[in-house]
């Protein structure tokens, strides 16, 4: 915060034995008088207005970081359908998630009578934008109708490390950096692109926004 404040001085000056010295004091004290007049005839509110016109910056909370739990195992075989899109900034990705997920997917489900058994899914060919990704789910046989735009992928059964991470979806990358870490360190190499399972659906029953902390992503990366 900065506060102002001002500072006038004054200087009196009384000589009585000689006129000239008298006479000289009166016309300082005239000047002194005439400079510094402004600012005792400032109102009383005018510093008041102005550190009323001083703004503070918002204190902006620092996120705290996200759990991430770090698990050696082995993934099951998913036969896997999806979609390839793209978004231009990070923030329109939930956006074309949700209508791959909820809308486009579905005509397929329907004219394959097809069960989903798992999250979804997705990779990201870049981790810069624009972003480039798939996005798929998990379903119990392979389609015989694909409509237009619509992929199928095998994901057979495989030695993984899996990082369950629990934050916002803008510290993933936290995450990536985990798992890259735990590879140098016990001498694994990753064998594919990595993939994502968005175990916890960030809406509650209500439509609600839930606490990013309490849901839960799974980042996978295939190891030798």
């Amino acid at each position: 915060m900065l506060i102002f404040s001002q500072k006038t001085a004054f200087m009196h000056y009384h000589k009585k034995n000689i006129l000239f010295c008298c006479s000289m004091a009166l016309i300082l004290l005239s000047c002194n008088d005439q400079q510094s007049s402004p600012k005792n005839t400032l109102p009383k509110d005018s510093a008041s207005s102005k550190k009323q016109a001083v703004k503070t910056e918002p204190v902006i909370p620092a996120k705290k970081p996200p759990i991430i739990n770090i698990v050696d195992t082995v993934a099951p075989k998913r036969f896997v359908i999806y979609m390839k899109d793209s978004a231009a900034t990070y923030e329109r990705i939930n956006g074309k998630l949700a209508r791959i997920y909820g809308a486009k997917l579905a005509e397929c489900f329907k004219k394959n009578s097809l069960k989903i058994t798992g999250a979804p899914m997705a990779w990201y060919t870049t981790q810069k934008a624009p972003y480039f990704f798939e996005a798929g789910i998990p379903v119990n046989k392979k389609p015989s109708k694909m409509p237009a735009g619509v992929f199928y992928r095998e994901i057979p059964a495989d030695s993984v490390v899996m990082a369950h991470f629990y934050g916002p979806y803008d510290l993933l990358h936290v995450g990536y950096d985990a798992l890259k870490e735990w590879l140098v360190d016990h001498k694994k190499r990753s064998t594919s692109r990595p993939y994502e399972i968005y175990v916890v659906d960030p809406m509650d029953k209500k439509g609600k926004l839930m606490d990013p902390y309490k849901i839960q992503t799974d980042i996978i990366f295939t190891r030798r």
